[in-house]
């Protein structure tokens, strides 16, 4: 309201001083008296000094000579007098129906032109918050948040397994989760629980699997058990970050001050809260940093653009990398499946297993390309590993659900694998 005011008053100013000068009466444009007893003043004093200039030529002090030549100069000036009197005294031919109509067209044209530069530059209907309000109002954005169990219990309930999964996996995830009852400080058995259960969607029972193995391993924790952690919670909070995510972030960034996904969902907890300026900060140096092919990448630069606008920073995403056809993929493809072939059977085993072991680890802390993940799956189908290979094809339709190409290149693989996707 207050820069309204200011606004209105300034355009209001500049509009009567040009009105008072357009719309001036008539009479205002005569010589004032001041100005007429200056100019008769001048005259008067002229006509003296060529009244002396006779006397003193008559009394012989003023030869006649330079008498003509003061008489030139004193008369040049008397005209120059005369003329100015002249022209104080003719009065202006503007018309006055004119001068009013020309003063309500700028009149028109400053207010309306102003609102209108506003209109397509400000923000209307926003207040006029200053920075140090702004960061105020987003602290008390964040710390007034609903925790992680008030956003799940908003949540709609999970609706159990996906029905693709083929019915022996479920048994042998309801075997792990009697194993783990049985044994609930099994570090290997919750890690297995927590993935498994991720992987059919069921993210709260991932989650609570994922902190009690965080509880055992107790200062061995890593970051990459809390990232994980915190993966779990934003997943089953439907994308929000709770304050206990926060914590979990807190915790691995305190390990690892530079890991990536950590710093990708800070940041997207700093946009959440008002902070678009320290989300923009993150996002950017892991744009620059790379790799294009890290699981967040794709996400970081399809939104960076708008973090970046309500940041006020003028910033361009890099352009998406164009992926060639059949890209060089670490991890065990069909040649090195058939060169095992001359391998005695359990070495052959070990290696294979020890290569999708390998690829199947990077996936999951580092993230890939979908035709890496594509790899895993078929290749887990050739070795007859089609449980393993559903549950990863779960986890893959959880991770590029928002890209419809990049799943096709997935499900194509899963389809050879013999799954039904």
């Amino acid at each position: 309201m207050v820069f309204w005011l200011i606004i209105g008053a300034l355009t209001l100013a500049t509009i009567l001083v040009l009105a008072r000068r357009m719309l001036r009466p008539r009479d205002d444009a005569a010589p004032t008296e001041g100005d007429t007893t200056r100019l008769s003043s001048d005259m008067k004093v002229y006509r003296d000094q060529l009244s002396e200039l006779d006397r003193d030529v008559a009394r012989g002090t003023v030869t006649a000579q330079d008498a003509d030549r003061a008489r030139i100069e004193i008369s040049r000036r008397l005209l120059e007098a005369d003329k100015a009197a002249q022209a104080k005294i003719q009065p202006t031919d503007a018309p006055q129906t004119a001068s009013q109509v020309v003063i309500a067209l700028c009149a028109l044209l400053l207010a309306g032109g102003a609102f209108g530069l506003y209109w397509v530059l400000g923000s209307p209907g926003f207040q006029d918050l200053g920075r140090e309000k702004r960061i105020a109002m987003s602290q008390d954005m964040r710390e007034s948040r609903p925790n992680q169990a008030e956003v799940e219990a908003d949540m709609p309930p999970w609706p159990g397994p996906p029905a693709e999964a083929p019915a022996d996996y479920l048994e042998l995830i309801q075997g792990l989760r009697n194993a783990v009852a049985q044994h609930p400080d099994d570090p290997r058995g919750l890690d297995l629980l927590a993935q498994h259960e991720a992987a059919i969607g069921n993210m709260v029972a991932a989650r609570e699997a994922m902190g009690k193995l965080i509880e055992v391993k107790g200062q061995a924790a890593t970051a990459d058990d809390f990232v994980r952690q915190a993966d779990l919670m934003v997943n089953a909070a439907g994308g929000f970050i709770s304050p206990e995510a926060e914590e979990m972030l807190r915790n691995a960034l305190a390990r690892d001050p530079n890991h990536q996904l950590a710093r990708y969902y800070t940041g997207l907890m700093f946009a959440q809260n008002g902070r678009p300026d320290m989300g923009f900060r993150l996002w950017r140096d892991l744009l620059e940093e790379g790799p294009e092919t890290a699981i967040w990448w794709t996400s970081v630069r399809s939104q960076i653009g708008s973090l970046a606008a309500h940041a006020g920073v003028n910033y361009t995403p890099p352009d998406a990398p164009s992926r060639p056809a059949m890209p060089n993929l670490t991890g065990p493809s069909a040649d090195d499946i058939e060169a095992a072939q001359d391998m005695s059977e359990e070495d052959r085993t070990a290696m294979i297993q020890g290569m999708i072991d390998q690829l199947s680890e990077r996936l999951a802390t580092e993230g890939g390309t979908p035709e890496e993940w594509a790899r895993l799956i078929s290749v887990l189908g050739v070795v007859g590993n089609t449980e393993r290979a559903a549950a990863i094809w779960d986890e893959a339709q959880t991770l590029f659900q928002a890209h419809p190409d990049a799943l096709a290149t997935v499900r194509a693989a899963a389809e050879q694998a013999g799954l039904d996707p």
